[in-house]
């Protein structure tokens, strides 16, 4: 069985605005393909976006690009997460775990 194809994503201005992009990075937290990941990255995107660096926001952004069940699949620990993503999939983890989230993939 062959990949479907990625749906392009929009490409944000160059000059977007900081306040612009974390609403709209928190719209695209909670606005997901499968409610698990709705739930997640909402709670996430609530306490972590506004503290988060350019650097971070930049590769929450390209998170956000990629497929929920790989997500999921990341955050869950059921398969490996790309090098890329490593440490803000580790930081996402630790805050559904200490929000009293629980994590079904082990």
């Amino acid at each position: 069985m062959s990949e479907l194809p990625q749906i392009p994503q929009p490409i944000p201005p160059a000059d977007e605005p900081r306040e612009t992009q974390i609403k709209r990075l928190y719209m695209r937290s909670i606005r997901r393909g499968i409610k698990e990941m709705d739930v997640i990255l909402m709670d996430y995107a609530d306490s972590k976006l506004h503290e988060m660096t350019d650097g971070e926001l930049a590769t929450y952004d390209a998170l956000l690009a990629e497929n929920d069940h790989d997500l999921y699949q990341w955050i869950t620990g059921q398969v490996d997460t790309p090098p890329a993503f490593l440490d803000m999939i580790s930081e996402i983890s630790a805050h559904m775990l200490k929000d009293g989230g629980v994590l079904t993939g082990n």
